[in-house]
């Protein structure tokens, strides 16, 4: 891993109840060139134009190639980042988010916090993730 991660964890162990499965942590420790992202939505980053989807996993799919691609192009990878929050606008999407979001950060333990909100800056937006990735010394 590329920080210290404190008591990394899965939330298949947390939330046994929920069908999920990423790998989070507690806390993380990072040395390093940080950066800060903007909230991602699904949209595409080079013409602002939302996909043409309503589905909470599409969506979520597009906001963490975002990530990912924003991550790459400042010269860090997945494995830097160190942590999300994300903006949910129905508690009832968490678990197709969350399991979607565990795809790309698979093996990272980034700190995470959810919150349901009322809603985003588009109506049809159903989610909106930002990220801290630290790249280290």
């Amino acid at each position: 891993m590329a920080h210290t991660r404190i008591r990394a964890f899965n939330t298949k162990d947390t939330y046994p109840e929920q069908n999920l499965d990423n790998d989070l942590a507690q806390a993380v420790v990072a040395r390093g060139q940080v950066i800060f992202l903007r909230g991602q939505c699904p949209q595409d980053l080079d013409t602002a134009k939302n996909i043409d989807s309503h589905d909470p996993v599409e969506q979520t799919h597009k906001v963490m190639q975002n990530i990912r691609q924003l991550v790459e192009e400042a010269g860090g990878e997945m494995a830097h980042v160190t942590k999300l929050v994300v903006y949910l606008t129905d508690v009832r999407h968490r678990e197709a988010v969350y399991r979607t979001m565990g795809e790309y950060i698979r093996g990272v333990h980034p700190v995470c916090t959810g919150l349901v909100v009322v809603a985003l800056a588009r109506p049809e937006w159903l989610v909106e993730i930002d990220a801290t990735a630290v790249i280290p010394d």
